[in-house]
């Protein structure tokens, strides 16, 4: 009896067995199939976000914000001397020389904070005494 007894158990710790197998099998293949899931959402906001990144270089392209420093505002030949005069004092500082009726603008650098600007404006009153800051 007793033999037959632990024969029994025996094949029930066997059924139990298969069956936590199986239970840790499916958990696995469930956690596996759930991290692939993630994964794919990462890679979907990631290209959300590369999409929105284009739109808005797009949008900065087409719409103008920030500052510029100008230095100068009249005659043509007065004007092209103070952008000549800028470019040795300040040689990596980008400028433009324009033209509105009926004066000509020197204007320079490219702030996207009124707060870069003013710093900018500060070192550049030094050289050009009426240099003021204006808005795109």
């Amino acid at each position: 009896m007793y033999y037959s007894t632990s024969r029994y158990f025996c094949r029930k710790n066997i059924s139990h067995m298969k069956n936590i197998r199986t239970i840790f099998f499916l958990a696995v293949f469930t956690f596996i199939v759930g991290l692939q899931m993630n994964a794919q959402e990462a890679y979907n906001n990631t290209e959300a976000i590369k999409k929105l990144i284009e739109k808005k270089k797009e949008y900065n392209k087409t719409n103008k914000t920030g500052y510029l420093i100008q230095l100068y505002n009249g005659l043509e030949r007065t004007a092209k001397s103070t952008r000549y005069r800028f470019k040795i004092e300040f040689p990596g500082v980008s400028t433009e020389l324009e033209y509105k009726a009926p004066e000509w603008k020197v204007q320079v650098g490219n702030y996207k904070t009124r707060l870069e600007a003013d710093r900018a404006l500060n070192k550049i009153r030094e050289k050009f005494s009426g240099a003021i800051v204006i808005p795109m």
